[in-house]
């Protein structure tokens, strides 16, 4: 529940003392609904909350004309301030999310009335908070931690033990090694299409079918019915990619629920064990305050493959990790085919050196806001000259429709242009290209010539 004024949360407090069940307040910012929750956990009742870190730096009287300090809730008054401090110091407050809603410059440069709600959370929580509350003694450094991290973990169920987090060079290390320790030669892993080209090259690698499941379109979820129809007696693996590479798409926590269940289903069906290798290496870079549901909560049988190099904006460099789910009933089986894998590839250590680059680094924000400000020059541009374009929910990819049915045929066009269009071909599908935007702001602007003189090439 998102944080308002008193009269709703003593409803919802009241149906949490009728029925026992949990409850979790989301970015409570006034002293109201800290006295409620304080005396809701006197009763012992199961509540826990969480606030922003503007809400305890930020009053109203810091508000300007100026798009910046719109958000959702308000910034409130010095009170309120004052009483979400003491609720973070006497554990009334369980924790601090960084309630993440970036925008572009040019949507937060309206004014305080026209601009749209939403902060940059990531790439200030951790400053804000050490500036203004840990430098000036009102909260200790663990403590900031706590409220972060270790809460939120506790609270949401997610634990990783480490005997079950094994380190590569990167997400394409994990799923090569992943698909290696979850399948035997002559099984088949499904990929939802459009795919990133490389699962097949690591599905066959090791001896293993690729079977392609085209997403649901338009929004390019995973098409359960047709998951349905494609799993079979050989399959062992589900391969998922979200925020997605190439088309941006997000999977719901609808979506990943109806693909849960239905792997549930088949194991129990097919008398096997059916694995979610969830390739994350966008997670981090989300626009619009989208939810990325974490998988290993949503299904138990998860490998998670990650890679730092696209959250810390680290092109050419590589280290990640594999987290086989502690909830998985086999865990300490696969963690064991995950580390023998891992040596009959070859990956014997991810570099030492960039294990403890992330040891230092691995709480520090993308740079969303960079992302989002190119997105929308670009998808502006390219809806101002009329081209089809799927809108991303994450990366920083757009998946735009070719101007013919050959999307070789156009990406080689386009290069008399001075364009590089990646040809979706190669990701499972035809009619597309994809365009990167993790690039300067400069370039984008200086390409709208050249889509313009593309798009008037086929015109005619």
């Amino acid at each position: 529940v998102v944080g308002g004024r008193g009269l709703r949360r003593e409803a919802d407090l009241a149906l949490v003392r009728e029925t026992g069940c949990g409850y979790h307040v989301c970015h409570v910012s006034t002293k109201e609904s800290v006295a409620l929750i304080r005396q809701a956990k006197r009763d012992g009742l199961d509540v826990t909350c969480e606030t922003g870190p503007h809400y305890l730096v930020l009053t109203d009287m810091d508000l300007q004309e100026d798009g910046r300090f719109k958000m959702n809730p308000p910034v409130r008054s010095a009170a309120d301030r004052d009483a979400l401090i003491e609720g973070l110091l006497d554990g009334t407050i369980d924790m601090i999310a960084t309630d993440h809603a970036p925008h572009s410059a040019e949507e937060k440069a309206r004014g305080l009335e026209g601009s749209l709600m939403g902060v940059v959370g990531l790439e200030t929580a951790f400053s804000v908070l050490y500036t203004h509350l840990v430098q000036k003694g009102v909260l200790r450094l663990e403590k900031r931690i706590e409220l972060l991290h270790g809460n939120p973990c506790r609270r949401f169920g997610i634990e990783a033990s480490p005997e079950n987090i094994y380190m590569t060079v990167g997400a394409a290390a994990s799923i090569a090694i992943s698909v290696s320790a979850v399948t035997e030669p002559g099984d088949e892993v499904i990929v939802i299409s459009p795919y990133f080209p490389e699962y097949k090259v690591w599905i066959e690698t090791a001896g293993c079918a690729c079977v392609e499941v085209p997403a649901h379109v338009p929004d390019f979820q995973p098409d359960i019915d047709a998951l349905a129809a494609a799993i079979g007696p050989k399959t062992s693996a589900v391969i998922i990619n979200t925020p997605n590479n190439p088309v941006g798409a997000v999977y719901s926590r609808a979506s990943l629920e109806a693909l849960a269940d239905l792997l549930s289903t088949k194991e129990a069906e097919l008398g096997r064990e059916l694995y979610l290798i969830s390739d994350e290496p966008y997670r981090e870079i989300v626009y619009d305050g989208i939810e990325v549901p974490y998988v290993p909560n949503v299904y138990a049988r998860t490998l998670v493959c990650y890679s730092y190099s696209k959250s810390l904006s680290l092109p050419g460099e590589r280290i990640g990790y594999i987290y086989v789910s502690d909830r998985m009933d086999n865990a300490a089986q696969v963690v064991a085919a995950v580390a023998g894998a891992g040596r009959a590839l070859g990956y014997i250590c991810a570099p030492v050196l960039f294990q403890r680059v992330i040891a230092a680094c691995v709480d520090e924000p993308s740079d969303v806001a960079s992302y989002a400000a190119n997105r929308a020059l670009l998808t502006e541009g390219l809806a101002a000259l009329g081209y089809e374009f799927v809108e991303p929910q994450g990366a920083f990819y757009l998946w735009v429709r070719a101007l013919e049915d050959d999307a070789q045929t156009f990406s080689d066009r386009a290069k008399a242009h001075e364009l590089l269009l990646v040809p979706s071909d190669s990701f499972g599908v035809g009619g597309w290209v994809r365009v990167s935007y993790c690039i300067a702001r400069d370039t984008i602007e200086r390409s709208m010539p050249a889509f313009k003189a593309l798009m008037e090439e086929y015109r005619g």
